[in-house]
């Protein structure tokens, strides 16, 4: 997200769970959007893959929190397929909204990022429930390493573009 107020440009990268990087440059009017462009582009990846990664650790959180409710089925999304979905603009993630007259605005909306898929039993339950805690507990806290590893690097990245600026 860009917020621009006369001279000065304020790049923020910023993801749940409360965890923000801000990114303050000094830039004259005509360098605004080409120096704005290739910092949204430069991060970009990684603030897909953070947000990615937020969604998940919801969808599974939700799995763990339901692992004793009768028929509940466990649900999880490939999260190789939706990043490569989000990078390449091929995601669910827009609708395009009809006008119904010339003079209205072309417009998009949100829709979910994700298409998420029940997950295969491992073992039969007797009340219905496919939730495996074993699972839901591996795939929890190796998404939360990748989630913070990701953010180490955003951290990184950030630090070497300041680096680069400094006078």
């Amino acid at each position: 997200m860009f917020v621009q107020s006369d001279s000065e440009a304020v790049a923020s990268s910023s993801c749940r769970y409360g965890m923000s990087i801000a990114l303050v440059l000094i830039i004259t009017s005509s360098e605004e959007t080409t120096l704005v462009g290739k910092l949204d582009s430069t991060l970009f990846v990684e603030q897909q893959a953070l947000t990615l990664r937020a969604n998940r650790q919801q969808v599974l959180a939700g799995n763990i929190a339901n692992a004793d409710t009768p028929h509940y089925q466990a649900r999880d999304f490939d999260f190789a397929a939706a990043l490569k979905n989000a990078v390449t603009g091929r995601g669910e993630g827009r609708l395009h909204l009809t006008t119904t007259s010339a003079r209205h605005f072309q417009g998009s909306a949100e829709a979910d990022a994700v298409r998420l898929m029940y997950r295969q039993a491992s073992q039969a339950s007797a009340d219905g429930n496919t939730v495996d805690m074993d699972v839901e507990r591996t795939q929890f806290a190796e998404n939360a390493i990748h989630y913070e590893a990701g953010m180490s690097f955003l951290s990184g990245k950030v630090k070497t573009l300041l680096a680069a600026l400094q006078p």
